[in-house]
Parts: structure tokens; C-alpha cells; sequence
């Protein structure tokens, strides 16, 4: 069978073509990362460009002996963890621009001083304190109920505790992601951390049997008071009680997190966004709840990733010295 000849492009339309698909490439390469990450190795290249440029030593494509260096030069003033990030940033620019990695732990330098660093300095990260079912209590009892920015955030705070929510996801949540029935509420999560393809999951918010502190009623009054009927659900309100159109930051929960946490007589350097995710998979796990239960909400893949939140549970109640009649 005689092969099917390809229709000849003109030079210039040939040129057009490539340039659409290249810039198309480009992009989708980009989107394979999510932004914060994207930032994150942007900023960490750029230091250890400028590193080796005030070293006099290359950084593109970079010799494993110059990681080395420059891990042991950034260990004195950075947690292992932070590191870590630069070894996988150095790793990325390397490899998309067709260079091996010189980070990879295959170079017997870079493995050698990057065992000696954790080693030295750990790996332990310092976590948030949890927020438990008696702290969001405590917290949402210092709420105004006549005021739209006291309405909002007792919705922020009891559904972000209830559907164990990331930041990302709480201030992406649309009206349309948000489903009322005599159950509950029903949340789509169109795209979280560890979903960047978009298969999106539901994750359902039941009825609390106290009206102050039930996340469903919590929604359905903020959207009531705020009049919204579409577009982005937690949004800013200003000083003076207006509401803006713009969607909240993922900072800003974490302010929130940490104002109400302040004014409930907690120290407030102890919690942040986070704290609302860790303390829903912390309360259910005190509360009998099994680890596949607790990742049907939190969406975690890994049971060992569920362990991390509650470390401290079993402490007392699967304690060896407990049984030994002391």
C-alpha cells in the first residue's frame, strides 16, 4: 500500500503553525504545575542563579559539586524542608531546558551533604495547632450576629472545619459548587491540590445538631445576608460592611483563622488556615471515626498522609505503659 503523502504547508503558514503550537506547548507546560509552585521554583532559581553568579560558577546547566555548595551554604539559615524545595527547583529548570539534573541524590556529593543537613538539623516541621469541635465553639461565640463580615466568616470557619477544606479550595468554592437538600450540603470541588486535572469530588457537609454552630445553616445565612446568587461564594467585605466582588486569598483565611482564634482568648500564632483541615481529621479520629471515613472527606489518597494530622490521638488511648499497672 503506498504511504499517504502529507499536504505541504507554505513556508509562512508552516511558520504561523509552529509558532500557535509552541506557544500552545508552552503554556499547557506551564499549567502542569500549579501557580503557587510555579512562583515558588521561580524564586528559588533566581537565588541560586544569583548564588553562583557571585561564586563565579555556572548555573545553567550547573555541576553536582555546585549544588552541593550551595545546599551546605543554604542549610545555615533554612529548615531542611526549604532545602528540599530549592533541590526540586534546580531539578526542574535543569530538566526543562534538556539538561540532566545535577540535584538528583545519584551524585554521590549532593546525596552525601544532603543526608549530613538533615542529619544535622532534622526534618521535623513545626505544624499548626489543630482546631477541635470545643475551639470552633469558642471562636465562633465571639461573632457578632449583626454584621455581614461576622456572617461570612462563621460560615468560613464552620464549613472549612466541617468539609476539612484546604485554603485553595475554600476561597474557589462558586454558588454553583454548592448544593442544599434535606441532607446537607453538597460541595463540588472542582479542582484541589491533589486533584490539577479537574476530576473534581463531592464532598457532603450534614446538618450540626447546634444551630450557632452548624456549617450548613452558617452558609445559608451568609449567602442569604450577602444577597449572592453566583460567582465566587466567600468574598471581601470591607470596614464598613460593604461587600466587595472579589474572591477571597488564601491568606485571608488564614487571617481570619487567626484573628478569631486571638479573640477567643487562644494564642494565635499557634493556628492558621490549615488548622480547620487538621482539626476536623484530629476530632473525628477522638471521636471513634475510621481512616477511611476521615479520607472520604479530606480526600487524601494515603492513609499515612491522614496519620500525619492525627499524631496525637492515639498518645493516650493506644499507650503500652497504660496497661502495664503502674
Amino acid at each position: 500500500m503506498a504511504a499517504v503523502a502529507l499536504i505541504p504547508i507554505p513556508q509562512s503558514e508552516s511558520t504561523a503553525l509552529l509558532a500557535h503550537s509552541f506557544n500552545r506547548a508552552e503554556a499547557y507546560s506551564r499549567a502542569s504545575k500549579a501557580p503557587a509552585t510555579r512562583r515558588g521554583y521561580q524564586s528559588d532559581w533566581r537565588r541560586f542563579a544569583a548564588w553562583c553568579a557571585s561564586a563565579g560558577l555556572d548555573s545553567l546547566p550547573a555541576q553536582p559539586e555546585t549544588v552541593a555548595f550551595y545546599i551546605s551554604h543554604l542549610a545555615e539559615t533554612h529548615k531542611p524542608a526549604t532545602v528540599g524545595r530549592h533541590l526540586a527547583s534546580i531539578a526542574s529548570a535543569h530538566k526543562g531546558r534538556g539538561f540532566s539534573s545535577p540535584a538528583s541524590m545519584q551524585h554521590g556529593a549532593v546525596a552525601s551533604v544532603w543526608q549530613g543537613i538533615k542529619r544535622t538539623h532534622g526534618t521535623a516541621q513545626v505544624q499548626k495547632q489543630p482546631l477541635l469541635t470545643a475551639d470552633m465553639r469558642a471562636m465562633v461565640r465571639t461573632l457578632s450576629p449583626d454584621r455581614l463580615i461576622s456572617t461570612r466568616d462563621r460560615a468560613l470557619l464552620l464549613v472549612g472545619f466541617a468539609g476539612a477544606f484546604r485554603r485553595s479550595e475554600l476561597v474557589g468554592l462558586d454558588v454553583a459548587d454548592c448544593s442544599f437538600s434535606n441532607d446537607g450540603l453538597t460541595i463540588t470541588l472542582r479542582r484541589s491540590k491533589t486533584d490539577q486535572e479537574g476530576a473534581g469530588r463531592k464532598v457532603g457537609i450534614p446538618y450540626g445538631s447546634n444551630p450557632e454552630t452548624c456549617p450548613v445553616r452558617g452558609m445559608q445565612a451568609w449567602l442569604a445576608a450577602s444577597g449572592i446568587t453566583e460567582g465566587p461564594v466567600f468574598r471581601w467585605v470591607n470596614r464598613h460592611g460593604g461587600m466587595q466582588p472579589g474572591r477571597l486569598s488564601g491568606t485571608a483565611v488564614a487571617l481570619i483563622v487567626k484573628r478569631h482564634a486571638g479573640a477567643a482568648g487562644f494564642d494565635a500564632s499557634k493556628f492558621a488556615g490549615h488548622s480547620l483541615r487538621a482539626g476536623l481529621a484530629t476530632q473525628a479520629a477522638m471521636g471513634g471515626a475510621s481512616e477511611r471515613s476521615i479520607m472520604n472527606t479530606t480526600g487524601h489518597k494515603s492513609s499515612a498522609m491522614v496519620r500525619r494530622y492525627i499524631r496525637g490521638v492515639s498518645l493516650f488511648t493506644e499507650n503500652a505503659a497504660a496497661v502495664c499497672g503502674l
